[in-house]
């Protein structure tokens, strides 16, 4: 809308493109001094201002008909022409990365997610994520809020795999939403951790918190912590199997944080066999089996934790519905090599 500082009107000259055009701005006395990339900023709030250096720099203003610079400042009675760019294009390009559905039925479908791939984009354009593949593979995914999520109700970390739920239309989204958040979806995950808790089980209820230092990680309360917003987070943990210096565990979060059970199994001194971000180590098939001539290559350099089996309600049908992912190639391996090697 036209403001009292200056009249705008949109028009087309045949410079701008099919997706471009033209705002004229009518410079009134009360915006006469004022830079001009900064004129702008305060009339584009959507454009950055470099954004907008980068267009009067490549021609796309002119003040009375005539390119200028970003510092010139604009006189009572210029006419300033902004050819505006067309907005940067949103939504997931599709790609033809192979998926592994396990589940899959006219309203949604469930993947055994691999290793090695994030959840969804954090920008147009941006390739190799499960989105990208999703949209490839499905001829109809929910819409939400965030063009870079189609169909997805739930992330599971880069390198962590498993069962993971995926709406096709709106109706299955909300209503798998619905159950997360009221927390009626019963996860299960399995893990190897360094070390053999005291206990066959029990429930760590600790907080977090982003990390103040490190970026995309996560902490508990501690020490020069006492201004950080903490959140709740809970997680019962039970011992399927013990080793010399490892044990198999089962994780049933009770709330869903980023990390959180690679957070809480580190928090209290036993962190998940190969995740480095959280205290874990590398592990080679010579470190488990003492053998001189066995590989040294890590076994799993990343987390050894798998999204093992999810129970809910179906989104449309409302029956109950378990759905499980078998347990990865590499994951049953690291065990068959503790059972052969580290057992009590």
């Amino acid at each position: 809308m036209p403001t009292d500082a200056e009249n705008q009107t949109n028009g087309s000259d045949g410079v701008a493109g099919d997706d471009e055009h033209v705002i004229t701005l009518q410079v009134r006395r009360r915006s006469a001094g004022t830079r001009l990339d900064k004129f702008l900023r305060n009339r584009f709030p959507r454009m950055s201002r470099t954004h907008l250096q980068r267009l009067i720099k490549d021609g796309g203003v002119t003040v009375n008909g005539l390119p200028t610079k970003a510092s010139y400042e604009p006189a009572d009675g210029d006419t300033i022409e902004v050819v505006v760019p067309p907005p940067e294009p949103t939504g997931v390009v599709p790609e033809d990365i192979p998926i592994n559905v396990i589940y899959e039925d006219d309203h949604m479908l469930a993947i055994n997610k691999q290793t090695n791939i994030i959840c969804h984009p954090a920008r147009y354009g941006q390739t190799g994520t499960l989105a990208n593949a999703l949209t490839h593979y499905a001829q109809s995914l929910s819409h939400t809020t965030d063009d870079f999520r189609p169909g997805i109700v739930h992330r599971l970390d880069k390198n962590t795999t498993g069962v993971m739920l995926v709406a096709k239309c709106d109706e299955a989204h909300w209503r798998l939403s619905l159950q997360f958040e009221r927390r009626t979806i019963q996860k299960t995950y399995i893990a190897i951790v360094e070390g053999s808790p005291p206990l066959d089980g029990d429930v760590i209820d600790q907080p977090m918190a982003n990390n103040p230092i490190i970026r995309d990680r996560y902490i508990t309360p501690g020490r020069d912590t006492a201004k950080l917003f903490f959140k709740e987070a809970v997680t019962r943990y039970t011992v399927l199997e013990r080793f010399n210096g490892f044990t198999f565990v089962q994780l049933s979060p009770k709330t869903g944080r980023t990390h959180q059970l690679r957070v809480h199994m580190s928090s209290i001194g036993f962190p998940i066999f190969g995740d480095t971000h959280y205290g874990g180590h590398y592990f080679s098939e010579r470190d488990l089996t003492l053998v001189p001539t066995a590989s040294t290559d890590p076994l799993f350099p990343y987390q050894a934790l798998h999204a093992r089996r999810i129970e809910f309600r179906h989104p449309i049908k409302e029956t109950p519905l378990m759905i499980e992912a078998p347990i990865p190639a590499q994951f049953q391996n690291v065990l068959d090599l503790l059972r052969a090697h580290r057992s009590k």
